[in-house]
């Protein structure tokens, strides 16, 4: 693996549920710190400086992962969760977690009453959420205690970083929206070394699955004058999806979000970042959201308001512990996004 793979395994495999994300930001400032100055809003975005001059260009990316939170430890050692973020019921049962205790990380594994004891009409039913658990492999609920286990842990899904059979396709979790992340480091080395004509924040957002609520805190401290939010998009090439509900595809290129629940970007910004891409002979794919949002939707308001796009990374099984991105659809978007801040001047700034 290149320098960039090894960076998308680390910050993959790290972990940081939605207001537990200390251990993602820490490996995060380790990789970001040489290229800029750092600053962290009081809700625990971390924000790198670059630049002295010219419009402030806020990158946004979200570094918390969808996870769960202990919240009732029972007489049988069983460990009852709460969702942080969007979970499908389909895809928990039988995923391996980490529960993360003030004496150090617990092995478990979400559980439900097994098929064989159930009534064969409810055999084919869907699990709900509320009838699982998290087995760690005691039998008491003093066992557990005495492990450390304590209401208000959290627990974070396992799914390791692998690079796949054609060797430009990776699995793995967290690439919504660790892959941003990763893509904002590797935007910071090169302008590290490259001339740019503003003032650059790259943001590691807090507590988006759950309410973007780190884009808010952090535009204060921000107070951008124009921001690209970095996402991912979700893949159609997979069996039942119609091309007209989603027709991006793995290795098709960037995506663009033209709308969103929380948001409708800003059309000359819109159109810079397409012109760009047809200048530069990158393909570039578009979705379009009712049913969810980024941080963008957060930021476009902040004050009097923000020029926002979200532009994203195709990944395949969003929210899941499985993941799939394909690394020349990161190597567009790198490349993009690089030419777009180097359009940002201020005469084009205040032309938004």
């Amino acid at each position: 693996m290149d320098k960039t793979a090894r960076m998308l395994q680390e910050l993959s495999e790290a972990h940081g549920v939605s207001g537990y994300e200390g251990e993602a930001q820490a490996l995060l400032r380790r990789l970001i710190e040489p290229y800029g100055v750092i600053e962290r809003d009081g809700l625990g975005s971390l924000v790198c400086r670059q630049g002295e001059s010219g419009p402030r260009v806020m990158l946004a990316a979200h570094i918390d992962e969808i996870g769960f939170m202990v919240h009732h430890v029972g007489d049988n050692g069983m460990l009852r969760f709460l969702q942080l973020g969007g979970w499908w019921d389909q895809v928990l049962l039988g995923q391996r977690v980490a529960v993360k205790t003030r004496t150090g990380d617990i092995p478990g594994v979400i559980g439900a009453k097994p098929p064989h004891l159930l009534p064969l009409d409810e055999r084919s039913k869907v699990v709900e959420k509320k009838d699982m658990y998290i087995d760690i492999g005691v039998g008491s609920k003093d066992a557990a205690l005495a492990l450390g286990v304590r209401p208000g842990d959290c627990a974070v899904p396992v799914g390791p970083f692998q690079v796949m059979a054609d060797g430009k396709a990776y699995l793995g979790k967290a690439f919504d929206d660790r892959a941003a992340v990763a893509l904002m480091v590797d935007l910071f080395r090169h302008f590290a070394a490259n001339p740019h004509p503003n003032t650059l924040f790259g943001v590691s957002t807090v507590q988006e699955e759950v309410g973007l609520r780190g884009a808010i805190t952090s535009s204060e401290v921000v107070n951008p004058d124009v921001c690209l939010t970095l996402e991912v998009d979700l893949c159609g090439d997979l069996p039942g999806i119609q091309p007209q509900e989603s027709s991006t595809k793995l290795g098709g290129g960037p995506g663009m979000w033209l709308l969103d629940a929380r948001m409708i970007p800003n059309l000359k910004l819109r159109d810079l970042v397409i012109d760009t891409a047809a200048e530069l002979d990158i393909p570039m794919q578009f979705s379009a959201y009712t049913g969810a949002g980024a941080d963008g939707g957060a930021v476009h308001i902040h004050r009097s308001g923000v020029p926002t796009v979200v532009l994203g990374i195709p990944v395949r099984h969003v929210h899941s512990s499985g993941g799939i991105m394909h690394r020349d659809d990161y190597d567009r978007m790198l490349r993009l996004v690089i030419a777009v801040i180097g359009k940002l001047d201020a005469e084009t700034v205040a032309g938004f």
